[in-house]
């Protein structure tokens, strides 16, 4: 993979994620370990610090998957967020893990589940839970 851009979590999303992936069976660790990797290297800052051009749990986003050039529109949420809604994406999911702590502008290399390699670029952030005064969501 090629060099990755730096990303930024909330501690409150931090610890809600490491949360998560404790109460996962050991097999499922396996297919997590990309984002296991990204929370590791990840810079912390409060809720109130967060930028609002950050990714962040529960952000709406319009990104684009190259090299297809396709964009999207979705909310990043817990996999518990999941309704059926498919303007959702869980942060499970591997283009979800991969949205996670980008800023706009930036791109990063991603593994698919078929052992390929995406790119994702983040176009825009239409809603952000932070910018919107909602620290605790």
């Amino acid at each position: 993979m090629t060099q990755q851009p730096s990303i930024t979590l909330s501690s409150l999303d931090l610890d809600r994620l490491e949360h998560l992936l404790d109460s996962l069976p050991r097999e499922a660790l396996a297919n997590h370990r990309q984002l296991l990797a990204e929370l590791e290297r990840a810079n912390v800052v409060e809720p109130s610090q967060v930028p609002p051009t950050l990714v962040t749990m529960n952000s709406r986003v319009r990104f684009r998957v190259e090299p297809e050039g396709r964009e999207f529109q979705r909310t990043l949420v817990y996999p518990s967020g999941m309704d059926g809604d498919e303007e959702k994406i869980s942060v499970l999911a591997p283009i979800g893990s991969a949205l996670l702590g980008l800023s706009v502008g930036d791109s990063i290399a991603w593994p698919t589940p078929k052992g390929g390699e995406m790119n994702v670029r983040i176009m825009e952030i239409l809603y952000q839970p932070e910018a919107a005064g909602e620290m605790h969501r």
